[in-house]
C-alpha cells in the first residue's frame, strides 16, 4: 500500500488514541482493525484544529467518494463508533474504509485491503468538514461584529437573506 503524508487535526489524534486505549482493553468485534488506524496515527502530521487544511478528511467530515472499481459515486461521513449508522451514510474510523481515508485530502486515491482483494476509491470532495466551517463562522462573527461597531448592517447578512420566491399563474 503506497504511503501518503496524512494530516491529523489535535483534538481528532487525542480522541482516536483514547478510542485507541479503550477498545484494546474491552472485547469488541473492531479489534481487528486497530492496528491498521496506530500505523495511520503513527505517520500523521499533527496540525492544530485551525490550520489543518479544507480539503483535508478530518473526524465528522462528510466526503463525496468514487470506487474507482465500480465507478459508483457514495458520500459518507467519518465518525467515531459510537455514531456510526450505515444506513444513514456515517462510517465508523474503525472500519476498514473509515481509517483509510482518514487525513486524506480531496483528489487522493485511497487503496486499502479486503477479503476479496484491494479495493482503490478517490476522494473527490469534501462536503463538509467540521474545522473549516468553525473557521468561516469565526470570520463572518469577525465581519457582523466590526460592521455593528460601525454601525452598519452586516454586508454577508443582507446576501444571506432569503431571496422571493416568485410564482407565475
Amino acid at each position: 500500500m503506497k504511503q501518503h503524508n496524512i494530516f491529523i487535526t489535535e483534538p481528532d489524534m487525542e480522541k482516536l488514541r483514547r478510542l485507541l486505549d479503550f477498545v484494546k482493553n474491552s472485547a469488541s468485534k473492531d479489534r481487528e482493525h486497530l492496528a491498521m488506524l496506530e500505523e495511520e496515527l503513527d505517520r500523521a502530521r499533527v496540525v492544530s484544529a485551525g490550520r489543518v487544511p479544507a480539503n483535508v478528511v478530518t473526524m465528522n467530515s462528510r466526503v463525496r467518494m468514487t470506487d474507482l472499481d465500480t465507478g459508483k459515486e457514495m458520500t459518507h461521513t467519518l465518525v467515531f463508533p459510537r455514531d456510526a449508522d450505515f444506513s444513514q451514510g456515517k462510517i465508523s474510523v474503525l472500519a476498514p474504509i473509515g481509517t483509510a481515508i482518514l487525513g486524506y485530502r480531496a483528489g487522493d486515491v485511497v487503496e486499502w485491503n479486503v477479503p476479496g482483494g484491494k479495493r482503490k476509491l478517490r476522494v473527490e470532495e469534501i462536503l463538509h468538514q467540521p474545522e473549516a466551517a468553525e473557521r468561516a463562522a469565526r470570520a463572518f462573527a469577525t465581519v457582523a461584529n466590526r460592521d455593528a461597531e460601525m454601525g452598519v448592517g452586516s454586508r454577508f447578512a443582507r446576501q444571506l437573506r432569503p431571496r422571493r420566491a416568485y410564482r407565475f399563474a
